[in-house]
């Protein structure tokens, strides 16, 4: 059975951090690729991080050197640093495999000014 819980989202200034969790079943955590998406109000989900077995990583380039994709494959979890946040980072984020499977639920975050 698939399954992903995110947490650790809430409300931040700008300038502010989060630290996204998320807890996976082992169907999915399996998976060479975990990942974070975000769905910001209106746009499409895209892709922010992913992150190889071997702790490999890749970021959408709005998120480069701000962002910290990491995971603890003996919890089945993976996690997102973000730090330097901003107003447009506000969104629904998710964690899933990439390519996705069925989705989770979510965890908001949101980023005033």
């Amino acid at each position: 059975q698939v399954q992903l819980v995110e947490s650790g989202g809430g409300l931040v200034q700008a300038g502010g951090s989060l630290r996204l969790s998320c807890a996976a079943s082992r169907s999915i955590f399996s998976s060479t690729w975990m990942a974070w998406y975000r769905q910001a109000p209106g746009k499409q989900r895209e892709l922010v991080a992913v992150s190889a077995s071997d702790g490999t990583a890749n970021y959408a380039e709005a998120v480069k050197g701000r962002f910290t994709i990491s995971r603890d494959n003996a919890k089945n979890t993976v996690y997102l640093q973000m730090n330097s946040l901003k107003t447009e980072d506000t969104g629904v984020y998710y964690c899933n495999a990439w390519p996705p499977r069925p989705w989770g639920q979510g965890t908001q975050v949101t980023v005033s000014s």
